[in-house]
């Protein structure tokens, strides 16, 4: 009977322990189930925002590409509506020159060279900031470029003059790469036509242009070493108008490298530049092969 007792003493035990147990099995169920359900709302959350996200993505997307087209716009209307008083400037300075030079004392001539000049510096930068602004708008035809043939088609339409510092050109191996070829031709016409203004203190310029593979691009290169310039004013090199050289060291509209960039940027890849000053500059940018 005690053993009976004793029996009957640990099943009623055991099951108040699986009651116990099962009490605190529904506790954790419904913990589970809160907290499924908190995940569930917290999931919702994230999906709507993400959706909230992409669409303001998409929104800020045509609201920049619009009023990149109304820049293109505006430039191209400005600099194509500023040819003609431009025009009409060269030629009343070119009638003053032919039939009135010897009525103007040395100060009056000084002040029409200057006149002259000045339109002709003007009528460059309009030039330049047209071909700027129909980039955008030029339809890139994508062909196998042969590179080596067109980088010496470019350097053998340079013309120099006798007295001239006439640059040595150094080429490596330039592998093939896909792109529009009238573009990338006025890329590297524009690099290294830059390498040779900036070498013209210099007494031999010597220009290097070469390539290398990194994945699936290739990174060609123009090399200088000529008048360099200072990396902490990098981030201005690649702007519209930004000149890190005076107009009175290097002639030029500051619009050459911006070109180059948005040229390579239309062909999904990157520019950029490593220099020193008086030791030359490299330029770099990427095609893919």
């Amino acid at each position: 009977n005690e053993e009976k007792e004793n029996r009957a003493a640990e099943l009623i035990i055991a099951n108040k322990e699986l009651a116990f147990q099962n009490e605190e099995k529904e506790k954790r169920a419904e913990e589970l189930s809160i907290a499924n359900r908190e995940l569930k709302n917290a999931e919702d959350d994230i999906r709507k925002l993400n959706d909230e996200l992409e669409q303001k993505v998409i929104e800020r997307t045509a609201q920049l590409e619009s009023v990149n087209k109304e820049l293109e716009s505006f430039s191209y209307s400005v600099s194509h509506d500023l040819r003609a008083p431009i025009r009409a400037i060269n030629g009343y300075t070119k009638i003053l020159k032919e039939d009135y030079a010897d009525t103007f004392d040395t100060d009056g001539v000084k002040i029409l060279q200057s006149i002259i000049s000045n339109s002709k510096k003007m009528g460059e930068l309009i030039d330049d900031l047209l071909a700027f602004s129909k980039l955008g708008r030029k339809q890139v035809t994508v062909s196998e470029i042969q590179m080596t043939d067109l980088v010496k088609m470019v350097t053998e339409e340079f013309v120099f003059e006798d007295d001239e510092n006439i640059p040595e050109f150094e080429m490596g191996i330039l592998p093939n790469a896909k792109g529009d070829k009238s573009l990338i031709k006025q890329v590297w016409i524009n690099l290294i036509s830059n390498a040779i203004k900036y070498s013209r203190n210099k007494r031999q310029t010597k220009v290097e242009i070469g390539a290398y593979t990194k994945d699936n691009l290739i990174v060609y290169y123009v090399k200088d070493y000529g008048a360099g310039f200072d990396m902490q004013y990098y981030d201005k090199l690649f702007g519209v108008f930004q000149r890190l050289h005076s107009q009175e060291e290097f002639e030029g509209t500051g619009i050459g490298l911006a070109i180059v960039q948005k040229i390579v940027q239309r062909h999904n890849g990157t520019v950029w530049a490593e220099s020193k000053v008086d030791e030359g500059s490299c330029f770099y940018f990427s095609l893919l092969a």
